[in-house]
């Protein structure tokens, strides 16, 4: 059997804890994935993973084989991409990990456009508020909104990310408009609960940043449900321009405080350091950027 589809089975299982997926994942059968870790142990003479009927995990031995198999098939990679042209046509999958109102948003909107152009690429979209671990999950990328930690990372910046404080021209018509934070104590303010504190939104003036106490009568986790109740007249939001920029334009909401607007936050794309970037990783970061740059198109109003 080829030693490289056994590596590859073995890294899929060990990424997915189940043979199962990785037969799914793999375009093959359970039992040749089976086949495939056996004959790895059989040659090294050692377990690899704990089987249970109910649960997989690697041994010690296992992880060490795990981490070093890691960086030998993506040495293989790099060597592939490096005798190839730069230029030569994107292909296979591209797995990627966004925050999910910014991948539902702008991504998916993003991907037919790529693939209009990149025809033998596939997408894998993967949403989460949580920053990945690109290696451990097998991604070929991820959006990241905010300050970079890992210095491991390539962190290529694609945008600004900027608050703003909204709501639906009938509510305010109805509520008034405030014209400054303090004024906010008189309205009904939608709370993002992920949010801490989500009892305050932040501001801007001559270059202090500070925090306005809030109070409402609707609270959520996602912000897509709070852009809704806005929408529908509840009260005021504070949400990303991202996700309210295009309402904004159509007139579906209208924005208020915009002087006060809290200091914006960069959008980046996130990938691996290595030599010869795959041609599917490169030219969707270069999409991005330019369908991003060098401002949002929903923002444009801003501009206006």
């Amino acid at each position: 059997m080829d030693k490289l589809t056994s590596m590859q089975a073995f890294l899929q299982v060990a990424r997915l804890g189940s043979f199962s997926a990785a037969a799914a994942e793999m375009g093959l059968s359970k039992a040749m994935i089976s086949r495939h870790i056996s004959q790895l142990e059989n040659e090294l003479d050692v377990q690899l993973i704990n089987r249970t009927t109910r649960h997989l995990s690697l041994t010690e031995v296992g992880i060490a084989y795990r981490d070093r198999a890691r960086e030998i098939l993506n040495e293989i990679e790099e060597t592939e991409l490096a005798i190839s042209t730069l230029s030569s046509e994107p292909r296979g999958t591209l797995r990627i990990m966004a925050p999910t109102s910014f991948g539902s948003f702008h991504l998916a909107r993003a991907f037919a456009d790529y693939r209009r152009i990149y025809r033998r690429v596939n997408i894998d979209l993967q949403l989460t508020e949580r920053m990945p671990d690109i290696v451990e999950e097998g991604l070929d990328m991820a959006i990241h909104i905010g300050p970079m930690d890992d210095s491991s990372l390539v962190a290529q910046r694609l945008a600004e990310v900027r608050s703003v404080v909204c709501a639906a021209p009938e509510y305010l018509e109805a509520c008034g408009t405030p014209r400054t934070p303090a004024e906010l104590v008189n309205h009904n303010c939608l709370i993002y609960s992920s949010r801490q504190p989500a009892d305050q939104w932040q501001f801007q003036s001559d270059g202090e940043v500070f925090r306005m106490n809030i109070t409402g009568d609707v609270h959520s986790n996602v912000g897509d449900a709070l852009r809704i109740a806005a929408i529908q007249g509840c009260g005021l939001a504070q949400l990303p321009m991202y996700m309210v920029g295009l309402d904004i334009m159509a007139g579906r909401l209208r924005a208020v405080l915009e002087e006060y607007a809290p200091p914006a936050r960069p959008v980046y794309a996130v990938y691996l350091h290595r030599r010869h970037l795959s041609a599917k990783v490169r030219t969707f970061v270069d999409f991005l950027a330019k369908r991003f740059q060098p401002v949002p198109y929903w923002e444009q109003w801003t501009r206006e």
